[in-house]
């Protein structure tokens, strides 16, 4: 004889879409994008920019600066990614910091 057992507990298949931390139907939902539009921008700006930098500098520098030498065109390429690596980790920081003092501007101009 097999025995089944039984539980109270609702598997996943089971469960009601429900879930108490979702707003209700009287309370208006926040659709406002997660991230703002200007990080967006500047993050396709700085993919552009490590796309489009390396590039354009190995395909300049290739026969107007070193004439020829790959090897140098790419080390120029490769130099110019990390600078546009380190720009976009500057901006970042910054703009990070400024959510910082803009909270902390509100904190004290509430007390």
């Amino acid at each position: 004889m097999t025995a089944r057992i039984l539980s109270t507990e609702k598997n996943l298949l089971e469960k009601d879409d429900r879930d108490d931390r979702s707003p209700g139907a009287s309370e208006k939902s926040n659709i406002a994008p997660a991230v703002p539009a200007i990080v967006i921008y500047k993050l396709l700006g700085f993919t552009l920019a490590m796309i489009a930098g390396p590039i354009a500098t190995y395909f300049l520098t290739l026969d107007t600066i070193f004439h020829g030498n790959s090897t140098w065109a790419g080390a120029t390429a490769a130099l110019t990614a990390n600078v546009v690596l380190i720009a976009y980790v500057i901006v970042a920081m910054n703009e990070d910091e400024s959510e910082k003092v803009e909270a902390a501007r509100i904190a004290k101009k509430g007390q």
